[in-house]
């Protein structure tokens, strides 16, 4: 009896303060995760293309393209660069503009020199100003 008396153990007050100290720790770490989380999701850049028109005849060198825009993202999204299947192409800023702020709707953009061909298929892709991809759209020239 006397070997389990002399035995010492944590005392239930300093147990009780250890594992609030513990628990406490843990939630702090979950909400700065969770947090971390939550930021990339909150500042999105996506442009949708509502409408494209083809302008100019099938085969000409001086074609256009007529891209109509929508920002469905939650931030302001400047266009740096588009791609008209792969080749990137020139942007007319006489009357366009390359900056959408969030919400901004029926906005346009005119590609120049796009040279296209009677039904066949175009794919645009729209990159923001940092290179990243923030919309696509595909569809065919009108056909003959």
């Amino acid at each position: 009896m006397k070997i389990l008396k002399s035995r010492k153990a944590l005392s239930p007050v300093v147990a009780s303060i250890i594992l609030i100290a513990v628990t406490v720790a843990v939630s702090i770490a979950v909400a700065a995760w969770m947090g971390a989380l939550t930021i990339g999701f909150m500042n999105t850049s996506s442009i949708t293309i509502t409408n494209i028109m083809f302008g100019g005849s099938s085969g000409s060198s001086g074609n256009t393209i007529v891209l109509t825009l929508r920002n469905t993202g939650t931030k302001a999204v400047t266009i740096g660069q588009i791609k008209v299947n792969n080749a990137v192409k020139s942007i007319s800023t006489s009357n366009s503009t390359t900056t959408l702020n969030a919400g901004d709707t029926g906005k346009s953009l005119t590609l120049t020199s796009v040279g296209w061909t009677n039904g066949n298929p175009y794919k645009v892709d729209l990159y923001d100003s940092s290179g990243n991809a923030v919309g696509s759209y595909q569809a065919n020239a009108p056909g003959t």
